[in-house]
C-alpha cells in the first residue's frame, strides 16, 4: 500500500491557452483580464476559435499537487475526468509529472472533462473562460480510503465545496486521512464559495481541519468581521491559519505562536498561480517539519517564482531557490 506525503481533492481542469488580442475578444463577447464560468456550448464555442492552442493540467489544487511533485515529494491527486481527450490528457500529464491520478476517466457519462479557455493578450492579461464540466460532480464514490489512510497531509479545495456531494466528499477524506493519523486542511478559495457556505465552512474548520489557508478577503467574509477579528476567532478554532494578504505580509498562527513573513513586491508577468503556488511552498515546509516562518517563506518563494512566467506551475526547480535564500 502506497503512502503520500501529501493528497490534494480539486477540480481536475485542463487550461487551454491560446494567443488573441483585443479586438478578438470584442467579436467573442469576452471579458478581459477576468475569470468566468461559462456554460458547455460557450466553451465549445470558445474552444473551436482557438488558434494554436496549447494545454496543460490546471485547477488550483491540482497546481498546488504539481508544485509539491517538483519539490521531490510523493504526492497524489483526487479528481474526476471523462474518458475522453482532455480526460486523457490530465491523466497522462499527471503521471508524467510523477503525481499519481488514483480514479481512471469515468467511461458512459454525459459531462465532459472540465476546461478553461484562457485567452492571452499582448499585454499579458488572461482572459479565463471556465466550464466545470464532470469535476464539479466529484462524491464520496471518489474518494479512496486507501490513498486518504495513508498520507500525512490532506489538501482539499474549497471551490468543491459548492455542492452538497463535495461537501460529504470532504467530511469522508478528513476522517480518513485522521484515522491514520494524518492532518488535513482547506484552502477557502473564493470568497463568494464562502458567503454561500459560511456556516458549513465554519463547522468545517472547527471540527474537520488542522490548517486552513485564505486570503484577507477570505477570512474576512468567513468570520464577517475585520481581518484581526478574524484570524483571532479562527486561530481558537483551527490549529494552524495562514492568510495571505496581497503584496503585504502573510500572517501564520499556530496556537500562541504568530508570524508575519515579509513578501517582496514584485511587478507579475502572470500572476495566475500565485496562490497555488504559494500553497505548494508553505505545504512543503509543513510536511518536511519546518518553522512556521520558514514555511511562509518557502511560500512565498514559490509564489515569486510563478508570477514571473505564463503559466500557473513552476519553470525552474523551486528546492534550488529555497537553498538559495537559505531555506533549507
Amino acid at each position: 500500500m502506497k503512502h503520500y506525503q501529501v493528497v490534494g481533492i480539486g477540480n481536475a481542469i485542463v487550461d487551454v491557452i491560446a494567443q488573441c488580442d483585443d479586438s478578438f475578444l470584442g467579436l467573442m463577447g469576452i471579458e478581459k483580464g477576468i475569470m468566468q464560468l461559462v456554460e458547455r456550448e460557450r466553451a465549445e464555442t470558445l474552444f473551436e476559435a482557438m488558434e494554436n492552442r496549447t494545454r496543460t493540467p490546471g485547477g488550483s489544487v491540482g497546481n498546488t499537487i504539481a508544485g509539491l511533485g517538483n519539490l521531490g515529494l510523493t504526492t497524489a491527486f483526487i479528481g474526476r475526468v471523462r474518458d475522453d481527450l482532455l480526460g486523457s490528457f490530465y491523466e497522462a500529464a499527471l503521471n508524467a509529472e510523477g503525481t499519481d491520478f488514483p480514479n481512471p476517466p469515468v467511461a458512459g457519462t454525459d459531462l465532459p472533462t472540465s476546461r478553461s479557455m484562457i485567452f492571452v493578450t499582448p499585454d499579458g492579461e488572461r482572459s479565463m473562460n471556465t466550464y466545470l464540466g464532470i469535476s464539479a460532480e466529484l462524491s464520496t464514490e471518489d474518494v479512496s480510503l486507501e490513498v486518504v489512510e495513508n498520507c500525512d497531509i490532506l489538501f482539499l479545495e474549497g471551490y468543491l465545496f459548492d455542492k452538497d456531494h463535495g461537501k460529504a466528499a470532504f467530511l469522508k477524506a478528513a476522517q480518513g486521512c485522521h484515522r491514520g493519523g494524518g492532518r488535513a486542511g482547506i484552502a477557502l478559495s473564493d470568497p463568494f464559495c464562502v458567503d454561500r457556505h459560511r456556516a458549513d465552512f465554519r463547522r468545517l474548520v472547527r471540527d474537520q481541519m488542522d490548517y486552513v489557508i485564505g486570503n484577507q478577503h477570505e477570512w474576512e467574509s468567513l468570520y464577517q468581521t475585520d481581518l484581526e477579528s478574524a484570524l483571532k476567532q479562527a486561530s481558537a478554532e483551527c490549529g494552524m491559519i495562514v492568510c495571505t494578504r496581497s503584496g503585504a505580509d502573510v500572517i501564520l498562527i499556530r496556537g500562541s505562536e504568530r508570524v508575519e513573513v515579509p513578501v517582496r513586491r514584485v511587478v507579475p508577468l502572470d500572476a495566475t498561480g500565485a496562490g497555488d503556488q504559494f500553497a505548494a511552498g508553505f505545504l512543503y515546509g509543513y510536511a518536511t517539519g519546518e518553522s512556521l516562518a520558514t514555511a511562509g517563506a518557502m511560500g512565498c518563494t514559490a509564489a515569486a517564482e510563478v508570477i514571473g512566467h505564463y503559466g500557473a506551475r513552476p519553470e525552474t526547480d523551486i528546492r534550488a531557490l529555497f537553498a538559495a535564500k537559505g531555506l533549507l
